[in-house]
This record gives structure tokens, sequence and C-alpha cells, in this order.
């Protein structure tokens, strides 16, 4: 998932002009750190579904509890980050995730439950740690070349989310021996040992990763980060912004929150059942583990498409790009929902290089020209995150009901708004996107 854009002054900020190079390369490994522990969430949900004999709304509120926390954490987030600055804020966040990837240790033991707290507080952590990480990118150089930093630092989160389906697969997946049918044929004090087991298989990565978090942590405090300093906020008002009472007079505001609230809805929630969509008989009919790797092409193809995105956004309109895209995504679930075989299987991991360009491209064109109220207007577009928990559960629901297959008209439906969002602000930009200082 791309990560939040947000800086709420972008344009305001100042820092000293000494060279950024190191600071830069410090974010962006926090960046990477993130994406990649979000999307072993793809890997965690098959695997916590067979452990426990979950059904798919169960299952599917492992994304409930991680991206609820967006939804809870993003505004004391905020507020914690101005009392403490964005350095030790990055490390509160560091912290508090490492403690959250901790707590799978005695989850495994535990039951499902302590999963799910686990999961939220890991959660916790990444978005403490966004709010604190993102601003940085924008200022750590020239305005006018901003985008370009956050479409590299966000090239290495989607270089997280295409490692991290894989190497799960390899750790947590690769135990599994035994299909459902197969422990089925078991008796129940052997059923109950092998869930021990493939339960137990967490600890290790999870330990590991929250190792490399508290290192992490440890690096970031001692770094020499330049120190953001923001202007006034009365100084920071835009030409539409200075006859509005707030950010929610802004139609194209609340259309995009709803925007970003589909679009992170049907991308989570796509990725969250791509192994147990591989694994159907009538689509690829194969086990966990081998289906785990087609889910890194799946968050691999947004690496990709984010640069294409980039280069194409330069000469079209945003809105436009946004469309076509959408446009894209939506034959492509049609084509996974009413196909068979590699053709549905390969349409819906197709999904995720049309993915690409969406969540930055939705974001900058509901702040555009906001002026004063851009913090705002950022911190309503942060809380729709909880797409990300609310979708995948629907989808979850309607798969129970009418099969997994079918259930992906949800996603469908998601980017059928996004078509028209883009479609409404094709023409949003004035100025050409390759100038417009606020697009991404």
């Amino acid at each position: 998932m791309a990560s939040i854009p947000q800086g709420s002054h972008q344009q305001h900020d100042s820092i000293d002009n000494a060279d950024h190079t190191v600071p830069l390369i410090i974010i962006t490994i926090l960046f990477f750190m993130w994406g990649f522990l979000t999307c072993l969430n793809d890997v965690l949900i098959p695997h916590l579904k067979a452990v426990y004999t979950l059904n798919y709304v169960q299952a599917m509120l492992v994304q409930f509890c991680f991206f609820g926390a967006y939804f809870v954490v993003s505004l004391p987030a905020g507020y914690l980050i101005k009392k403490i600055g964005y350095q030790k804020g990055a490390v509160t966040g560091l912290i508090i995730a490492a403690f959250g990837c901790a707590m799978f240790y005695p989850a495994s033991v535990t039951g499902y439950a302590v999963f799910l707290l686990a999961l939220f507080i890991l959660a916790s952590g990444i978005t403490v740690l966004q709010v604190a990480a993102n601003p940085y990118v924008t200022v750590l150089g020239p305005a006018q070349t901003a985008s370009s930093r956050l479409t590299l630092t966000q090239a290495f989160n989607s270089l997280g989310t295409t490692i991290a389906p894989y190497l799960g697969g390899l750790l947590i997946l690769s135990t599994a021996v035994l299909t459902t049918t197969e422990l089925q044929l078991l008796s129940t004090a052997e059923q109950e040992a092998y869930r021990a087991k493939e339960a137990a298989s967490v600890q290790v990565p999870y330990l590991i990763l929250a190792s490399a978090l508290v290192l992490l942590a440890v690096f970031f405090a001692f770094a020499k980060l330049p120190k953001i300093v923001h202007k006034d906020e009365d100084d920071l008002k835009g030409d539409i912004a200075s006859n509005k009472p707030s950010a929610l007079s802004h139609t194209h505001l609340l259309l995009g929150a709803i925007g970003i609230f589909v679009y992170v809805g049907a991308e989570v929630s796509i990725g969250s059942f791509l192994i147990n969509f591989i694994g159907e008989k009538n689509i690829a009919n194969l086990r966990e583990a081998e289906a785990a790797h087609f889910v890194s092409y799946y968050w691999g193809g947004a690496m990709v498409g984010r640069f294409i995105g980039f280069a194409v956004m330069r000469y079209i309109s945003p809105g436009k790009t946004l469309a076509f895209n959408a446009t894209c995504s939506i034959l492509l679930v049609l084509a996974a929902t009413f196909s068979e075989g590699r053709t549905a299987m390969w349409a819906l991991i197709a999904v995720g290089l049309f993915n690409s360009i969406m969540f930055p491209t939705i974001f900058s064109m509901a702040l555009h020209k906001l002026g004063k109220f851009t913090g705002q207007g950022s911190g309503i577009l942060c809380m729709a995150i909880v797409g990300g928990a609310l979708v995948p559960l629907m989808q979850g629901a309607l798969a129970d009901v009418f099969g997994l297959q079918l259930s992906f008209l949800l996603p469908a439906a998601c980017y059928l708004f996004i078509l028209f969002f883009g479609v409404k602000y094709a023409g949003l930009y004035k100025t050409s996107p390759k100038t417009e200082p606020g697009h991404l």
C-alpha cells in the first residue's frame, strides 16, 4: 500500500540547505519497513484461517484490526508528533510496532484474539511512524522536486510490499504440509498438535522483525536529521480556500475521502483474498505457499506502475490517468470474476499495475488548493484509510454467502467510484501537471 503524503504544509515548511542524502536514505528505509509489515498480512490471513478454521469474515478481522488502527490512531498521532517532534515521533512509532511484532510470540500459544490485538498495536506503531516520517520527504530538498522524492520513497514502500508475500510464504506458509481435507482425516488430538505447530511458525519471523524495528529505532534516535519548521497557518491561504468555513465545505475533498476509502478497501481486499483465490480448484489449485509467490507480482505491479504513472502524468492530467487506470481495473476484476483458470488468476494479479498511481493521485487531487485547510483535509483523508478495514470484511461476508469469486464484484464497484472521481475532476489542474507544484 502507498504511504500517506502527509506533510500538511508541504510548500511552506523549511529546513536548512545542507546535503540531505543520508536523511533521505534513512526515511526510505522506514518506508520499506512499513510496506513490508503491511503486506505480511496477505500471508497471515490464509495461515490463520487454516490454523483456527475461520470463515472469511473472521479471517478478515486481521485487516479490520490493522487498518482500523489508522482511523483510531491518526489524530492522536498528530497531536503526539506536534508535542514531541517528528524524529522522536518516528522512534516512538518504531518501538510501538516492535512491541506489536513481539506480541506474536504469546499470541501463537494463546489464540486468535491475541493475534488481533498484536496486529492493532503493530498498525498503531506504523500509523505514528507514517505521520512522523512523511513530512520529511517533502522538505528534504527543493519544493519543485518534492514529487520525485515522494515517488522514490513510495517505490521502496512498494518494494517492501513486493518482497513480503514471497518471504512470508517461505517462512510461514511453507511449514503447512496438509490441506484442509487431509487435516480433517486426523484425530482431534493430532489436529490440535498440528495447528499448534502451525501457529508457532510465526514466532521466529515476527521476533526477527521486532528486533529489526528496535535497531531501526536506536539508529533513528541518534541520526542527525534536519528539523522541520512550519510557518504560521494564517499565512497558508489558497485561492479557493479563503471563502470557505472549513475543509468539509470542499466537495472535491469529500469525494476524495470516499475515493481513498474505496481505493484502499479494494486494494487491500484483493491482496487479502488473492492466496485463497489462486488456491480455488477452478482457478489454479495451488497450495498456500506456492500461491503466496504470485501475491508478490500483484504488489510488484504497483511498484512498476508507479514509475510509469509518474512519467505519464507529466503530460496527461491526473484525473484522466486515474479514470483510465480505474477502467482497466474494473475490466480486470470482472475478468477474474467471470472466467476461470490462469486467465482469472493473472487478471486479478494485473490489477496491481493499475492500482499504482491511485492513492497519491486521489490524495493530491483531494487536497488541491485547500490552502489553510490542507492540514485538516489531510487528516480526513488519512482517516479514510479505514476502508482497508471495512471493505475486506464486507467482501468476506459476500464470499461466505455467494462464494469467493463472485465476492470480487465489491472491489469492482469500488473502482467504479474512482472512475467517476477521475472523470469528474479530469480538468481540476488548470496548469500542466508537469508544473503543478502540489501534484504527485
